[in-house]
């Protein structure tokens, strides 16, 4: 029986980012089209097979030692940014500001697709779904910078809206105007959580 199963929902890709370097800032450039590897983005400050561990990862691992990297991409919804504009009473939040790789649209509650998810574009790349990419205080200064007053609600308005984090499964290449198809899980929701998260 196969692990994933195609749905019937077709994306689309908006447009690609890439950052050589994320010190100056955590804003991309825009780009028509991304080379990917098993790595990640050809040239992103995010790529590569493993990366540190940071202040996500302290219940498991002690901080600044290498773990295999499932954030090499960041991808958010070009409709879910719409509405945490919406929220944020301000015309736009882009996705360059909050660090994107990738921007796509028809995809609903996009950020909500579960993990190991693939997304499989018609360029020749796919990558898995890692998890939610939790909104954070470093895009929240960026759009601050653009939109003085209203860049800091981004953490709270932004959660299940931010997009999610992915690494590679194939190489290839991902461009604007690229069709996504989408792969979910066949497997069911554990159905312990609950009672654990609690420490029943």
């Amino acid at each position: 029986m196969a692990q994933l199963q195609e749905i019937s929902c077709i994306g689309r890709v908006v447009c690609c980012y890439l950052s050589h370097d994320r010190k100056p800032s955590l804003e991309k450039i825009a780009k028509d089209r991304l080379e990917i590897t098993l790595d990640g983005v050809v040239g992103d400050c995010h790529s590569g097979r493993t990366r540190v561990s940071d202040s996500r990862t302290l219940k498991q691992y002690l901080r600044g030692i290498d773990i295999v990297n499932s954030r090499q991409f960041s991808i958010a919804s070009i409709e879910e940014l719409a509405e945490v504009a919406t929220r944020m009473e301000i015309p736009k939040v882009k996705a360059e500001w909050i660090g994107a790789n990738l921007l796509v649209k028809d995809i609903p509650h996009f950020t909500l697709l579960p993990p190991s998810s693939r997304l499989m574009f018609s360029s020749g790349g796919t990558v898995i779904i890692d998890l939610e990419n939790h909104p954070c205080k470093y895009p929240a200064e960026v759009i601050e910078r653009h939109h003085p007053g209203k860049g800091l609600a981004f953490p709270k308005v932004a959660m299940k809206k931010r997009g999610v984090v992915a690494y590679a499964e194939k190489g290839g290449a991902i461009a604007i105007g690229d069709t996504i198809r989408v792969f979910i899980p066949t497997q069911e929701a554990w159905p312990h959580r609950e009672r654990y998260l609690r420490g029943e």
